[in-house]
């Protein structure tokens, strides 16, 4: 997976990309009036939750990793807490709409608007 960090080779910082100016591209998300899917490549069973946690072009996907094992929903769980989080919105805004046990998924996100 691509990292979604951009390394500045004169202070050795990393700064991360905002994730709604990268979903401006069409070929990423699909926005309709009052939502927007993503697809996502999901690390299960990670030591950290990470969203987004880099980009992969190939799959068009956002990566994400969440400490919940792949087993009985759990980290679908996660998904859906980390995400609301990390747009400020309730968890029922965020349906996991494909991939129910797939490490790629799409995703809705009902409220975030991309203008």
């Amino acid at each position: 997976m691509t990292q979604g960090y951009n390394k500045n080779p004169d202070d050795q910082t990393q700064t991360k990309p905002d994730l709604l100016e990268t979903l401006t591209d069409e070929n990423i998300c699909q926005e309709n009036s009052d939502s927007v899917i993503i697809s996502i490549e999901v690390s299960a069973g990670k030591k950290k939750e990470i969203f987004p946690d880099g980009y992969n072009p190939w799959r068009k996907a956002f990566g994400i990793a969440v400490k919940a094992p792949p087993v009985e929903g759990k980290a679908n769980k996660a998904i859906i807490k980390l995400i609301s989080k990390y747009f400020s919105i309730p968890s029922n805004s965020v349906t996991i709409i494909s991939g129910q046990t797939s490490s790629v998924k799409k995703v809705k996100i009902c409220g975030p608007t991309l203008r």
